[in-house]
């Protein structure tokens, strides 16, 4: 799809380089995030329209660290560098940036010193912000002066207003800085002069027009989970060809309760969409394939090929199609290597690749310039229900990495059972959105218990529930012991098989997410 004006983020390795991003499409402008390897040719052909350079673990005088050609500079475009980036765009430009006296970590006081007109438009004189360096500017580049600084910190951010260049140390991306959106608003919208006009509903009408053009009379073949990716692409690409698409959902019986009846009615033969959609019900099989399997890798693993085997079966059955489509979105692009400098590689996740098991002539991602919170909106713009917009991140492997041990039938039912309880509770106390994640997972041990007058020997039950911004990082939810006292009043009582409940409070470090 084809974009009117963009700001672009040059990664210099730094942990919270999506988070960037986002923060500038929250202001209305399209942003990609791109590796400081790229040439500065290939910039200049973009045309962006401003450029933000991110944090980075380096100190920049030393030698091999990662830099950028001070031709960046001199392109007549605004720019605005973060921690790291602040620190190198003095480097480069003749300022000196050395080990700092003192460290700063954490929310720091901050003084305004500068002009109120751009950078820090409407921030009061003192505000609050995220520092994390050990590094310091002691002396501007010439012809910066300024304009913000700490008790520990005399240069917190600097500015040459004539260049449109801008220095802040500290992180106005995260929450922590009290007025980072404003900051962030105050140089897209206003220093770089974008128009704000990157919507959902015009991304949406935009790529249905496009996906039309491209496709043609051609026929698509989607592989639906029933995940919010796959869900949105799905409906995606029925509002623009039809029973041009067919979706083959494999039902792995790993899901949680009632999903794969939820999925089918809302793009089954009584659902929202007139698309072809085939169901294959492959729990027994799973089952089989995962009896004696304990160690979680192996699961992952098996659950992963037995999909594509499953898969392969009925896209013979279909024939050649033109488009295979994947839910590929940005984090997965970035994260892939191909968008950013910030590596980290999915083992599930399918950009960098094409099946080779399926009969296509191409492969098409629509998704793939959006971000999760991006992909729910698009999927609310397309008539997707709630529930399934705002369904929770869920594993790939699904319950079988839920299950610590060995995956049988009856351990899938404890834990959607359990799960269920959890979650209608959770919704009930009026907590259903508080947690970023929640779930109930089946520890592999079984303790001795009383229920009535008889001895019981049953498994325990793990509840989690975490809150984060990123999934980087993560802390235990404070639920409240009431609430989770009625689930597990509610778990013992009504799950078979089930005599402990436990709330798992490890944090992400040292932990996961999920308790593999």
């Amino acid at each position: 799809m084809a974009v009117e004006e963009k700001v672009i983020v040059i990664d210099f390795g730094g942990q919270y380089n999506q988070l960037v991003a986002r923060r500038v499409r929250e202001c209305n402008v399209y942003c990609e995030i791109y590796s400081y390897r790229t040439p500065i040719e290939q910039i200049k052909e973009m045309n962006p329209k401003g450029i933000i350079l991110t944090g980075g673990p380096n100190s920049c005088y030393e030698e091999g660290a990662p830099t950028y050609t001070k031709e960046l500079f001199e392109l007549g475009i605004p720019v605005l560098g973060l921690c790291y980036g602040a620190q190198l765009m003095m480097h480069v430009l003749g300022g000196k940036v050395e080990k700092a006296p003192v460290r700063e970590y954490g929310k720091t006081n901050t003084c305004i010193d500068g002009s109120k007109e751009a950078l820090f438009a409407g921030i009061e004189d003192e505000t609050v912000v995220w520092m994390s360096h050990f590094d310091y500017i002691s002396k501007v580049a010439p012809g910066f002066e300024i304009i913000a600084h700490t008790a520990d910190c005399p240069v917190a951010a600097a500015a040459c207003e004539d260049r449109k260049l801008y220095a802040i140390q500290f992180h106005p991306e995260v929450l922590h800085t009290v007025r980072g959106k404003e900051i962030l608003h105050n140089f897209v919208r206003g220093i770089c002069q974008t128009a704000g006009t990157w919507r959902m509903d015009s991304f949406v009408e935009n790529t249905i027009a496009d996906i039309r053009e491209k496709v043609g009379d051609g026929k698509v073949l989607l592989a639906l989970s029933g995940g919010v990716d796959s869900s949105v692409l799905a409906a995606l690409l029925a509002k623009a060809i039809g029973k041009q698409l067919t979706c083959v959902f494999v039902d792995h019986g790993l899901l949680r309760k009632n999903e794969g009846d939820e999925v089918e009615g809302v793009f089954g033969p009584n659902g929202n969409f007139d698309i072809n959609f085939i169901r294959v019900n492959a729990a027994e099989r799973y089952y089989a394939k995962l009896k004696g399997v304990e160690e979680p890798e192996r699961k992952r693993k098996i659950i992963g090929e037995e999909f594509i085997r499953v898969f392969e079966e009925e896209a013979k059955k279909i024939g050649t199609v033109d488009f295979l489509a994947q839910g590929t979105i940005y984090p997965d692009v970035v994260e892939s290597g191909l968008g950013g400098e910030s590596v980290v590689i999915k083992s599930h996740h399918n950009v960098g690749g094409l099946p080779d098991y399926v009969d296509f002539k191409e492969i098409i991602e629509p998704l793939r310039l959006l971000f999760k919170d991006e992909v729910r909106k698009a999927g609310l713009e397309l008539g997707l229900p709630e529930y399934l917009v705002y369904r929770q991140p869920f594993p790939g492997p699904g319950l079988g990495i839920r299950i610590i041990g060995e995956v049988t039938a009856e351990k899938v039912r404890i834990v959607q059972d359990a799960d269920f309880i959890y979650r209608e509770e959770l919704a009930n106390a009026g907590l259903a959105k508080l947690p970023d994640q929640y779930f109930a997972a089946l520890s592999n041990m079984r303790s001795v218990g009383v229920m009535g007058d008889e001895r019981t020997y049953d498994y325990a039950v793990v509840l989690r529930a975490v809150e984060t911004i990123d999934f980087m990082t993560a802390e235990a939810s404070e639920i409240p012991f009431e609430v989770l006292q009625r689930v597990m009043s509610r778990i013992i009582n009504e799950v078979k098989g089930v005599n402990r409940v436990m709330y798992d409070l490890t944090s992400k470090p040292p932990g996961t997410v999920e308790l593999e």
